[in-house]
């Protein structure tokens, strides 16, 4: 019986620190999701700093002209292995809009490390102006949004095919075999060396697509490492105190007559 509850303990602590999945629903039927090994999979798996670097990348030189990333501020930058002079310098590329000043009127200023990034349009309106009246959504948690996190955000942007001879295509749709009904308004967002990597490393699309992956999930989940760091911790913490306590009780016990 203590076996049992100890093992169920574990188990429930193993999901809530994020060291084992929990369970998912199906995937519907018909969409293809490419299923990858991520650095980040398994009870020690970690990011891999380089990858969500070229991620980020992709993200600044592609992405952001439509997805905003509200809730990423540049200062958080550093838990991927900015330093503060490089952080500085990516925020100073950007005009955030302040205010108001004296005059009571708002103002574009060079951004700060304490300023969140940018969005691409000023509003919600705006943005759904500008892309037929469906605003992008913003990435900042989309690794965790949708069912299949890094997978899903490499199927798709992977799963763009010429639509079979029977499948009737809507205007400005796009196939695309990893997307609910295989048809999504966003036209292919990669194209093989569309950016070029510092590291040198190949640009190509399934490169692109695993790296902005890897930063999407450190974007929605920056604190991954932290909780499984303290799930090992609990579990540890388990296993002595199950020791101790079948020791004391073998002690407590041992001069019971039988």
């Amino acid at each position: 019986m203590a076996n049992r509850l100890f093992a169920a303990t574990v188990a429930a602590f193993a999901v809530t620190a994020g060291l084992v999945p929990s369970p998912t629903e199906a995937a519907e039927e018909g969409i293809v999701t490419r299923h990858l090994h991520w650095p980040t999979d398994g009870f020690f798996g970690s990011f891999d700093r380089a990858a969500v670097q070229r991620g980020f990348q992709v993200y600044r030189e592609v992405c952001s002209a439509c997805h905003s990333l509200k809730y990423v501020a540049f200062r958080n930058l550093a838990d991927i292995g900015y330093d503060e002079e490089q952080i500085k310098a990516i925020a100073a590329q950007y005009q955030v809009t302040d205010g108001p000043n004296d005059q009571g009127e708002m103002f574009q200023r060079p951004g700060l490390p304490s300023d969140r990034i940018p969005g691409p349009y000023p509003n919600e309106q705006a943005a759904a102006a500008a892309n037929g009246g469906k605003a992008p959504p913003d990435l900042s948690l989309m690794a965790k949004a949708r069912e299949g996190g890094m997978d899903h955000i490499y199927s798709v942007l992977t799963g763009y095919e010429e639509p079979p001879a029977d499948f009737t295509m809507p205007p400005s749709g796009y196939y695309n075999v990893a997307f609910p009904g295989h048809v999504i308004a966003m036209p292919p967002p990669l194209n093989p060396d569309q950016v070029t990597y510092a590291d040198g490393t190949k640009a190509t699309v399934a490169q692109m697509a695993q790296d902005v992956s890897q930063f999407l999930m450190w974007a929605a989940e920056p604190k991954l490492e932290a909780r499984k760091q303290t799930g090992i911790k609990v579990i540890l913490f388990l296993v002595v105190l199950t020791g101790l306590t079948f020791a004391l009780k073998r002690k407590v016990w041992a001069d019971v007559p039988h």
